[in-house]
């Protein structure tokens, strides 16, 4: 079987080719949105073999896995880890069309120098292959392989950060930064509310019987983080609300739910608005970028939440509406004065044109792009996705400005999604230039290239290198 993965992969033009070779290829990753562990980092976490690092958490490629038919204990049941290999092998061939079909192919030959096609035929040779590349191979290993200069891991306000601290002193190379996902002080109707607030209580050494106790905390929280270099929060929303309240009644509403008393949806509405316009304010002051996620539909099968959890590949696309609501939510920040730099990713594709028409009521002087309409997310991070998100940013905004792509995912792996968004990005513009629809010239193209693929990201979330390991 022929491999698929060329040096031309995913390049139709000699000018695409270029593009790539001479601006994109060497490049540097700034991966500022994932949700690799740092505690693995901290560790220079090794492999055991090919299923530890390839299936371990990818809900992705359990989904995958489900739709072909295999039996849970393969994917997350007690089957041996060879066991599960297999049965991944055996999926494989049939995701023609799926990213993971290029992606599975991409991360062999990049990481284990595999050229052939997984499947059972070749399973049992990949194996042995993979396990054996596996010996030399260390999160820390990856990280150098790929040239990985900063990551923004995803982390819980209640989260210790040891390992950023130690990782930062450390002679790593890469610089690995916590972001703020206060998630679930949110959800003040969330089964986990209350004990979340007493986490952080526990953390923050305070005692939270008030909103203006839990808002200190959550300060306090926020100013550990950016002593550490956090240069985002991230939120993810299954629906952008905006239903203003005063303080007295966030009060109110924040009493009820301390004292066990229903919240209504109204005032869980109410909370969310206030808190996330009061967090804005605060990412603004420290100049972060806040990164909004919004629309996914999680945890749709109850029976499998029960049996394994959030995250595990029962999610999908929501179609809650937006505009309004983000809208609001935005022009009540810049009235204020507290808009902080701003990502925003959809789920739902129909809201493509929405997010991106979005981001250009409320952009700015103080620098270029200061709102984003973010990469193409989760669902959407695959070839047509790709292009059509780059396609919409530069129909209706400016792509020169964009920066660029992300992994969101928990696999060390998966830093060779960066190629895949590079080659694509670089024969959407070739492809242009094919066309006559815009000019033929190698130099003004690599610039954006150079600029997507690296540079706008650096300049955007303040990426400077002083030292051979030193970032400010």
């Amino acid at each position: 079987m022929n491999p698929i993965i060329s040096d031309d992969f995913l390049l139709d033009t000699e000018m695409a080719k270029r593009l790539y070779n001479t601006y994109a290829k060497a490049l540097p990753i700034l991966d500022f949105h994932n949700h690799l562990s740092p505690t693995e980092i901290r560790h220079n976490r090794t492999f055991t073999n090919m299923t530890e690092i390839w299936l371990e958490g990818d809900h992705y490629k359990w989904r995958a896995m489900r739709a072909c038919g295999i039996e849970e204990a393969y994917i997350t049941g007690d089957a041996s880890d060879k066991e599960k290999f297999l049965a991944w092998a055996k999926v494989v061939p049939q995701l023609l069309g799926n990213p993971l079909y290029h992606w599975v192919h991409l991360e062999l030959k990049r990481y284990f120098d595999i050229d052939l096609l997984l499947s059972e035929q070749t399973a049992e040779e990949i194996w042995i292959l993979g396990n054996e590349k596996l010996q030399s191979m260390t999160t820390h290993s990856l990280l150098k392989a790929n040239k990985v200069e900063f990551l923004g891991t995803t982390d819980d306000p209640t989260d210790v950060l040891d390992d950023h601290r130690y990782l930062q002193e450390s002679d790593l190379a890469c610089f690995v930064a916590p972001s703020f996902r206060p998630d679930q002080g949110l959800e003040v109707n969330g089964n986990q509310f209350v004990s979340w607030v007493e986490r952080l209580a526990i953390r923050t050494n305070k005692t939270i019987t008030t909103y203006t106790d839990f808002m200190d905390a959550l300060d306090e929280r926020i100013d550990a983080f950016d002593a550490l270099g956090c240069r985002a929060s991230d939120h993810g929303l299954s629906e952008m609300v905006f239903e203003p309240a005063s303080e007295q009644e966030v009060q109110r509403i924040f009493d009820k739910r301390l004292n066990n008393q229903p919240v209504t949806l109204h005032e869980s509405k109410q909370f969310k608005t206030h808190t996330l316009l009061r967090l804005a304010g605060k990412y603004q002051e420290k100049n972060w970028a806040m990164q909004l996620h919004i629309g996914p539909l999680r945890n749709n099968n109850t029976k499998m939440f029960k049996q394994l959890g959030p995250d595990s590949g029962f999610d999908s696309i929501g179609d809650r509406p937006v505009a309004e609501p983000l809208s609001a939510f935005l022009n009540q920040l810049e009235q204020h004065g507290q808009l902080p730099k701003t990502v925003l990713y959809g789920l739902n594709p129909r809201d493509n044109y929405i997010l991106a028409t979005m981001a250009g009521n409320f952009q700015s002087g103080e620098q270029p792009g200061k709102i984003q309409f973010g990469t193409a997310w989760w669902f959407n991070d695959h070839l047509d996705g790709m292009r059509d998100q780059m396609q919409i940013l530069a129909n209706v905004g400016t792509l020169r400005h964009f920066i660029g792509m992300l992994t969101d995912s928990r696999s060390f792996l998966s830093f060779s999604r960066h190629e895949y968004f590079r080659r694509i990005l670089c024969n959407l513009l070739g492809e242009w230039s094919e066309k006559g629809l815009v000019p033929a010239d190698q130099a003004l193209l690599g610039e954006y290239v150079s600029a997507i693929s690296y540079h706008n990201a650096a300049h955007y979330f303040e990426l400077v290198r002083e030292g051979a390991n030193q970032w400010t």
